[in-house]
């Protein structure tokens, strides 16, 4: 009996240390967990906005935070696209002095095993896409998981999100190939092959955050001052 007591008492107070350890260790953990994901936000925006010119350069972590510091400006913005420090929304400029040289937004959605998430980069037109990434997603590797690669998202740059008579019809990815002959072309960029239901949510999402930010996408288009 005293035998068994010990042996329970030994049992939970090893459960209890190694409890206390493994708590003690996510904590201490947690900021760097933090760190490293908003390094990668950072890292993301940047990519979008195509800096650094030469994306082969491989950036440490206080490259890519001085980078961002110097280059990125962040507005908040209400739902009709203005200005306010109250926004639900985020703008992420890349500037060359007092003037725009890009915007990016954040987009997210629903692929086929995951949520997507990225951002989308205009160019100073409103218009015409600058770049896109996606920095977090679960869709199959060697399929739907080859969105991320350079050689796919690099189909959308210089794409237009406006069409002639000024409507947002967003990017579509299209089943094989763009016909370069067809007039809708310029809003259309390449699928991945066997991703078809990945396509079809990417699609989806890209279109929908794309009309969230429509109110501010317009007044860019117009040529309006909407950083003041």
């Amino acid at each position: 009996m005293r035998s068994n007591f010990y042996v329970l008492s030994f049992m939970a107070g090893i459960t209890i240390v190694l409890g206390f350890m493994l708590s003690f260790a996510a904590a201490s953990l947690k900021d760097k967990q933090d760190f490293n994901i908003e390094i990668d936000i950072k890292k993301n925006i940047l990519s979008s906005l195509n800096i650094p010119s030469d994306q082969s350069q491989k950036l440490s972590q206080s490259d890519i935070q001085k980078l961002y510091e110097e280059e990125i400006t962040t507005l908040k913005i209400d739902e009709s696209g203005m200005k306010s420090d109250d926004g639900a929304l985020s703008v992420y400029i890349a500037m060359d002095g007092a003037q725009p040289t890009g915007y990016s937004i954040p987009i997210s959605g629903k692929g086929l095993w995951s949520t997507i998430y990225g951002y989308i980069a205009l160019e100073p037109d409103g218009i015409t896409v600058k770049g896109i990434t996606f920095y977090q997603h679960g869709e199959t590797p060697g399929l739907g998981g080859e969105l991320e690669k350079e050689w796919f998202t690099s189909n959308y740059k210089g794409k237009h999100i406006y069409n002639e008579e000024g409507e947002l019809v967003s990017i579509e990815i299209v089943k094989g190939q763009v016909n370069q002959n067809d007039i809708n072309a310029i809003h259309q960029v390449d699928g991945i092959s066997g991703s078809t239901l990945t396509g079809r949510g990417m699609n989806k999402f890209i279109a929908h955050d794309l009309n969230i930010y429509k109110p501010f996408l317009d007044r860019v288009k117009a040529g309006e001052d909407v950083i003041e």
